[in-house]
């Protein structure tokens, strides 16, 4: 007899939903973890960083705060008691979920799991075997670095170590203009540093709509970041006195000297020493593979989160989580559909998208209609002073569909949810455009661009446009 219904390895946002969901369902559940639950989300990337990005965020406002007839004198910035706080936030969320664990009784194992073949698996350093009868892999992510660029922590970094430097460094190259290059810009450049972010590809946020990617970095390079896109890094070298980073765009070559340079470049699959080739499941390019409930092609086994390599976000991890414990408990669960799962930026301004760019869309033969909005012409961003960005919408002039959703300004990542909601019921331009949305509120916005797809924008002139 298995020793439970379902085995879960990793404790991150992933593991631990998918455990508590499982016991929800009525299901014996362990969960395996090496450290301490919540992964790397809670304990060192989404929570800690997004409650740093929040001092950055309110050090910002301060500086403006003449505008609104608020005065006061030296203002000063202390990096390190904003690191205390988001390390105070990151363990009140560990603890909180240390609780719901054991209100939901799972059982909670620490060490390190080794698949022993099928469902069981050895866990070290006791060298206890655990045996259920479905196994769910968690193991997430584990930081990328270049090629001969070995990691110090100290001169060389990566978001981990970032987000316990607790004295801001007088200069950074930043290798790497996805979300952990923005938000790390974003947050040193606040706090008073020269930041430099290099970018392999010809755009910061590459894989987002080209209109916000030159919108986020129109306003990097206003806040005074340098930005180069199109740039490979050559070498990194660090010295007594800090990094020099030389890089390359075409045939020309050029040294970046700074005190610190942060590796942002994106993550790899966590199963080094897991035994996944031994246990025979299939991988693509290290990534496991899973289809579209997340099953390996071995049976009773499943594998979540960013170890799948599909969606790297702490959000897509959990309803693969859910999804997945259901399909074992034969609750028969919608398939997993990610191009209706958001993404979210939070630097400034904010980022947050869902479903297709504009490019894609036409690359995939559709015929294109784009509602767009300025936050300028809305009334509650006037009121806050945070008019920069838009929403953009991206249609199919045949079907009707909502292809893509594209927010760039103020409280994007809150209201991007209206986009989740609206790919799951199939809303269409003319639907979202007949909802009421209250006011004065940014989400008006959103109504605005899906009206503005039909060329019926009210409080921004956008005539109707031919499909393309």
């Amino acid at each position: 007899m298995p020793d439970f219904d379902v085995l879960i390895v990793g404790g991150g946002p992933g593991g631990y939903v998918a455990a508590i969901r499982a016991a929800q369902l009525g299901l014996k559940t362990a969960l395996v973890e090496k450290e301490a639950v919540g992964g790397v989300c809670l304990n060192w990337g989404c929570i800690p960083s997004k409650a740093l990005l929040h001092s950055a965020d309110l050090a910002n406002e301060f500086r403006r705060a003449a505008d609104y007839g608020i005065g006061y004198d030296n203002l000063r910035l202390d990096l390190g008691v904003a690191v205390d706080r988001s390390r105070q936030v990151a363990e009140k969320m560990v603890g909180g979920v240390e609780t719901l664990l054991q209100q939901n009784k799972v059982t909670v194992v620490k060490g390190t799991a080794k698949l022993a073949g099928g469902t069981r698996v050895m866990v070290a350093p006791a060298g206890e075997t655990i045996e259920a009868a479905n196994l769910v892999i968690a193991t997430g992510g584990v930081t990328r670095s270049l090629p001969n660029v070995p990691i110090d922590g100290d001169r060389v970094l990566t978001s981990r170590e970032a987000l316990e430097l607790r004295e801001t460094p007088r200069s950074v190259v930043i290798v790497g203009g996805g979300p952990i290059g923005a938000e790390f810009g974003y947050l040193y450049r606040t706090y008073g540093a020269e930041v430099t972010i290099v970018e392999m590809l010809d755009r910061v946020l590459p894989n987002e709509d080209a209109d916000v990617s030159r919108a986020v970095e129109r306003a990097f390079k206003d806040q005074g970041m340098a930005i180069h896109t199109g740039t490979k890094v050559e070498s990194i070298k660090t010295g007594e006195g800090g990094v020099t980073v030389t890089v390359s765009a075409g045939d020309k070559r050029q040294e970046l000297v700074a005190e610190r340079c942060l590796i942002g470049v994106g993550f790899g699959p966590n199963t080094a020493g897991l035994g996944v080739e031994e246990a025979g499941i299939a991988t693509e390019r290290g990534w496991l593979k899973v289809d579209d409930h997340a099953r390996t092609n071995v049976p009773n086994v499943y594998a979540i989160g960013d170890v799948t390599g599909l969606l790297l976000l702490a959000h897509v991890a959990s309803h693969q989580g859910v999804t997945a414990v259901e399909t074992i408990a034969g609750q028969e669960p919608p398939p997993l559909d990610y191009a209706k799962m958001p993404r979210a930026v939070y630097c400034a301004p904010q980022v947050a998208s869902l479903g297709l760019t504009e490019a894609e869309a036409r690359e995939r033969g559709h015929r294109v209609r784009v509602g767009r909005f300025p936050f300028r012409a809305n009334g509650k961003a006037l009121a806050i002073g945070e008019t920069e960005g838009f929403v953009k919408l991206v249609a199919d002039e045949d079907s009707g569909d909502i292809l893509g959703y594209h927010i760039v300004g103020p409280n994007a990542t809150e209201a991007i949810a209206e986009a989740s909601l609206g790919a799951v019921l199939e809303t269409t331009p003319a639907e979202l455009g007949f909802a009421v949305h209250a006011h004065p509120t940014l989400a008006e916005a959103v109504k605005e661009a899906a009206l503005a797809v039909r060329g019926n924008s009210v409080h921004f002139y956008a005539p109707l446009r031919q499909a393309r």
